[in-house]
């Protein structure tokens, strides 16, 4: 199987050298380095060419490297085709600032996937028809996937019953009710916890 992959990731790099930096097989998947601006070019072709028939657009998601300056973001797309029973991986970089190109116009499936990579990690795509937060509150601040969001978030929401609305505070954390030991459970204890005093 992994010499069939190495074969197909040659055939696609050799089809489109521009926008193919390289291929690789990792875990049993064919995974192909993009340049940003060739995305689509690239997603038309696997779509289209018989070798590949990649029809089946899987999902979209992002990652963030935030040591790596300044494209700290991954975009990975992951596609199938049923007519070769074949997965491909496609990997590009992105910053900040600096827009991927939408391939809605390739797979309209791939925009609410790109809602959520935008929502999620603040990555622009320039081309989606309809670029807005889909699971965020519309007037959140931030994307709360990126690994210098606060674990605790800005804002707390809740609905007050006295004013029957949502009401968005800031976060209180009430740490005087918190006591951590940070022990590991799986790693055993050196005291006895209330209630089990007749276990032993």
């Amino acid at each position: 199987m992994t010499a069939a992959l190495e074969r197909l990731g040659g055939y696609v790099a050799a089809a489109v050298p521009e926008a193919v930096i390289r291929h690789s097989v990792v875990k049993g998947e064919l995974v192909l380095d993009v340049r940003r601006e060739a995305i689509e070019s690239v997603c038309r072709f696997l779509r289209d060419d018989p070798e590949c028939l990649f029809k089946l657009f899987v999902d979209l998601c992002g990652v963030d490297w935030p040591q790596r300056t300044p494209e700290r973001f991954d975009v990975v797309y992951n596609l199938l085709s049923l007519k070769h029973n074949r997965r491909i991986r496609l990997k590009l970089t992105a910053s900040e600032t600096t827009p991927v190109p939408s391939v809605t116009g390739v797979w309209s499936a791939a925009g609410w996937w790109e809602r959520e990579t935008w929502d999620l990690f603040g990555v622009m795509f320039d081309g989606n028809p309809d670029l807005r937060r889909i699971l965020t509150d519309y007037g959140f601040e931030g994307h709360p996937f990126r690994k210098d969001f606060p674990l605790t978030g800005y804002v707390e929401v809740r609905y007050d019953e006295e004013q029957k609305r949502v009401v968005y505070e800031p976060v209180k954390l009430k740490q005087e009710f918190r006591s951590f030991d940070f022990l590991s459970p799986w790693e055993g204890m050196d005291r006895v916890l209330p209630g089990d005093e007749k276990a032993s």
